[in-house]
């Protein structure tokens, strides 16, 4: 069934969506604090490719990061990009970043070079940034559609990472982690015009 938002719920869904953006952050800066005092490199469980062990990245590394200054580059585009998938709809955000996680570290763990390790939240940031652009074109919400053309006239040029180029910096994260945010638009998207409620 479908359900329509009210006034309040739309406040809500707001609140939602803040609460959980700034949790999010809260924690990836935690799990660094956590990694700067604890006696094991939490980084040792990105995702490594084609290593049976390395699975575990797929879960776990778009909340660890390589330092201080990782994190503190990821933190703003994580907080606004996330706010902005989860105002949408609580429901509908949330399943598009479970798309985006696990496309993108799946897709690093098949492709990315052995012996390597891959960290960090730019995969949901590229993944949400394509989703954000994409989402109106499946809801056909004109606000949606306003939102995603403001969002590739602002930080279309960021799209860039997901060539190769530059050294130390996941090429394949940002790649898979933009399929994913793809893939949700597809289909998290065309869901909710069917006639799923989001909230």
């Amino acid at each position: 069934m479908s359900a329509r938002r009210t006034g309040g719920d739309v406040g809500g869904t707001w609140v939602r969506a803040a609460v959980i953006s700034v949790g999010f952050v809260a924690l990836l800066w935690l799990v660094e604090a956590w990694d700067a005092i604890s006696p094991q490199d939490l980084d040792t469980y990105g995702v490594r490719p084609r290593d049976d062990d390395g699975l575990v990245g797929v879960a776990l590394a778009p909340v660890l990061h390589g330092g201080w200054d990782h994190l503190a580059g990821n933190t703003l585009p994580v907080l606004v990009l996330g706010f902005l998938v989860l105002v949408g709809g609580t429901a509908r955000g949330l399943a598009a970043t479970a798309i985006i996680w696990v496309v993108g570290g799946l897709g690093v763990w098949l492709t990315a070079p052995t012996y390597s390790i891959h960290l960090g939240a730019s995969v949901l940031v590229f993944g949400w940034l394509v989703y954000l652009m994409l989402r109106g074109v499946f809801t056909r919400s004109a606000g949606e559609i306003i939102l995603g053309i403001v969002l590739f006239l602002a930080y279309g040029g960021l799209l860039l990472g997901v060539l190769p180029g530059q050294p130390g910096v996941s090429w394949q994260g940002h790649l898979f982690g933009a399929v994913g945010g793809a893939l949700a638009a597809v289909w998290v998207d065309r869901r909710s015009r069917q006639g799923f409620a989001s909230y």
